[in-house]
């Protein structure tokens, strides 16, 4: 059955290309996801003046990185929620962008795992709640690899610890997305040796009643990145039923 939404002459392509990025400049990622996403949607505008056999199929790519410190404010932010000045931001070694996804304030930086799909989602499902749902669930997978119950409470994004009775909730994993032409980008940031002080500059997603925390601060050690990349690359393959190639240099 084709979901409502969907092109129906178009060649779907379950291919996910993804690249190691390691340590990189935020600004350098952005404009990176934003080429990628104009260079999806235009093919997509392209096919819809081919004949049905000459369509091309469209590709999915998915960067990981680390960033430098620094903070991002989504569209639907408030900057008051950073609560560094320009001095601040200069002693922290941070940078600060306004940029293009939904969500508040949130902080990247050195030892946090962050994924950005840029995805046709007309490869896969035409449903943004079901293609966030799956983010967290990547994530989720991936924290009970290592003995963590985590899950998603009400009225919240990202993906939380100590969720059900909410005794201590604890944000692990921040996400914001941008959808334009059913094509994704920005994605999920997991706390996995992150320094967790820079959240104190900042009301972390505009919620200040709750902590943030990471895998090395829950398992009491330093979890090597690329093992839990490996784990987070497995779990998105098998939830967006992809096939993962690794990005050739």
């Amino acid at each position: 059955m084709i979901e409502e939404g969907r092109d129906k002459t178009m060649k779907q392509n379950r291919e996910i290309v993804f690249e190691r990025m390691g340590l990189v400049d935020y600004q350098q990622a952005w404009d990176y996801q934003e080429k990628l996403l104009k260079d999806i949607v235009d093919l997509k505008t392209r096919n819809r003046a081919l004949p049905d056999d000459a369509k091309l199929s469209t590709p999915n790519y998915l960067l990981l990185c680390e960033h430098p410190h620094v903070y991002t404010l989504g569209k639907s932010g408030h900057e008051e929620h950073l609560l560094l000045d320009e001095q601040g931001l200069e002693a922290k070694q941070a940078s600060f962008y306004k940029i293009n996804r939904g969500g508040d304030i949130t902080y990247h930086g050195p030892g946090q795992l962050v994924a950005y799909p840029i995805l046709d989602l007309e490869n896969f499902f035409t449903d943004i709640h079901q293609y966030l749902r799956l983010l967290e669930e990547a994530v989720i997978k991936t924290l009970a690899d290592y003995g963590l119950q985590a899950g998603r409470i009400v009225g919240l994004t990202g993906v939380w610890l100590d969720f059900e009775e909410q005794r201590n909730p604890r944000k692990i994993c921040a996400m914001g997305v941008k959808c334009s032409r059913w094509v994704t980008m920005h994605g999920l940031a997991l706390n996995v040796n992150t320094d967790l002080g820079y959240f104190g500059n900042i009301v972390p997603c505009g919620i200040s009643d709750k902590a943030v925390t990471s895998l090395e601060k829950e398992l009491g050690r330093a979890v090597p990145l690329p093992e839990v990349e490996e784990k987070l690359l497995r779990h998105f393959e098998e939830l967006f039923d992809a096939k993962m190639l690794v990005q050739q240099h």
